[in-house]
């Protein structure tokens, strides 16, 4: 709980456009200001202008305060996704320990392409599709409970249907 303020406004700064921040005119720097300030009066006049103004930026949309669960629930979710104009705002929020290498998800549905590959879509939503020509062997009939993907070489990832082999799928959704 101690360190969700100062992340929030990380978030909230790295999302705010240059003019947006201009307007909003906040900076963490400034609250961190405030408190060295050794004056009560002036130190709670200095927190009272920094939270109305990211009081203000969150009112009219310019700002949008971003728990870290929220946005570890987004890198799971992106997981598979290079999305090069989104910033990686969970760079300076997450250690490279923390790096996410492995999800697992409940399958909705496997299905077969015409040239035999697979075509999986997960319970969240997610589409994958087989990119390599092995042979992926699971029961059609009894279905297939969970898919564990995992980073592979050269940003490219492998996928394992319940405890079967791994082949190299993409993500397409």
């Amino acid at each position: 709980m101690r360190h969700s303020l100062p992340l929030s406004i990380l978030i909230l700064s790295t999302f705010l456009p240059a003019t947006a921040q201009e307007a909003a005119s906040f900076s963490t720097r400034e609250v961190y200001a405030c408190a060295d300030l050794s004056d009560d009066a002036a130190r709670l006049a200095c927190y009272d202008d920094a939270v109305g103004r990211l009081k203000s930026a969150e009112e009219t949309g310019e700002a949008v305060i971003v728990t870290r669960s929220e946005v570890e629930e987004v890198r799971r979710d992106s997981f598979g996704f290079s999305i090069p104009s989104l910033p990686n705002f969970a760079s300076s929020v997450f250690s490279d320990s923390e790096k996410i290498d492995e999800v697992s998800y409940p399958v909705a549905s496997v299905q077969k392409t015409p040239r035999g590959e697979l075509y999986i879509t997960l319970q969240n939503g997610q589409v994958w599709q087989q990119t390599d020509n092995k042979r992926v062997y699971y029961s059609a009939k009894r279905g297939v409970d969970s898919a564990t993907i995992k980073s592979a070489a050269l940003g490219s990832y492998m996928m394992k249907l319940d405890d079967g082999l791994q082949f190299r799928v993409e993500r397409l959704k």
